[in-house]
């Protein structure tokens, strides 16, 4: 498997670093060089030499994507660019790996799997679902759909760790859970997925272990950072309670990973990782 033929889409996001440290001769363009959003700029570019596309890039900023302007540019980034790509893999033979959301689903089912149908309940999460659309237009195509994901940057977890260092003890929402998914574990994914060439399609994927609250993960946070915050629990509806334009979450948001499994893939659990995670950032 030759990485020199692998774009990176989204190369500064917090999977696309982490997909840069995984692959260091991969190509990667800024958007001086690749607009995705500019269906000329896409057409424009030379995709020869090409055989895998990654494309970690999306608009994440799911409240943001309610307000009028954000949610043109979801649609433009979560949608309508990717299925620009998709046309271009297609057209280049090129393999298209493609990061979806749980939040494609309302949140009333788990564990959700890669066959289950289209509920979203948000802009962010219906821009993301067209997207799914319109990867499995071109034949050659891995979509990877995850939840909660942690990497270099802002996150939940370096948030959570920076707001007990300044002594406040967090409220936190108790009412959504599922698992976090470290960058670690969705690049583990790709490169299984390319090196064992199993079947293209839909894989569920986030690290492993039992499912939780945001809010006993933030315990979770502070006891493997032998810190003493404490965490008060509160409902999704009561935290965003009188705030403008904010998006409605699914509540269960546990991922099926039997699929994936059944490739031979092993995946951690979500408390190991965070352990490293911690250790490696305090």
């Amino acid at each position: 498997m030759d990485s020199s033929k692998f774009f990176i889409v989204g190369a500064n996001g917090q999977l696309g670093t982490a997909l840069k440290k995984k692959y260091p001769d991969a190509k990667w363009a800024d958007i001086s060089e690749l607009d995705i959003t500019n269906e000329a700029s896409v057409n424009s570019f030379d995709w020869s030499g090409i055989e895998v596309i990654l494309n970690a890039a999306a608009y994440t900023n799911v409240d943001g994507a309610e307000t009028p302007e954000g949610r043109v540019l979801a649609w433009k980034v979560n949608a309508t660019a990717v299925s620009t790509l998709s046309r271009i893999a297609s057209e280049h033979n090129i393999t298209l790996v493609h990061i979806s959301s749980d939040y494609v689903f309302d949140g009333t089912m788990v564990p959700h799997d890669e066959d289950e149908s289209f509920s979203p309940l948000s802009v962010y999460g219906a821009s993301k679902a067209a997207g799914d659309i319109a990867v499995t237009q071109t034949s050659r195509h891995y979509l990877l759909r995850t939840s909660w994901v942690i990497g270099e940057g802002t996150n939940f977890v370096r948030t959570m760790l920076e707001l007990a260092i300044k002594g406040v003890n967090p409220t936190v929402v108790a009412d959504q859970v599922g698992r976090l998914t470290f960058t670690s574990t969705i690049v583990n994914a790709i490169d299984h997925l390319l090196k064992t060439k199993v079947d293209y399609g839909t894989y569920n994927i986030s690290n492993d272990g039992e499912p939780n609250s945001w809010a006993n993960i933030t315990r979770k946070i502070y006891e493997l950072a032998s810190l003493k915050n404490t965490v008060t629990d509160i409902s999704t509806a009561e935290y965003y309670k009188g705030k403008e334009y904010i998006a409605p979450r699914p509540l269960l948001s546990e991922l099926n990973l039997k699929k994936i499994k059944a490739t031979g893939l092993k995946i951690n659990n979500w408390q190991a990782d965070l352990l490293d995670y911690i250790s490696a950032n305090t």
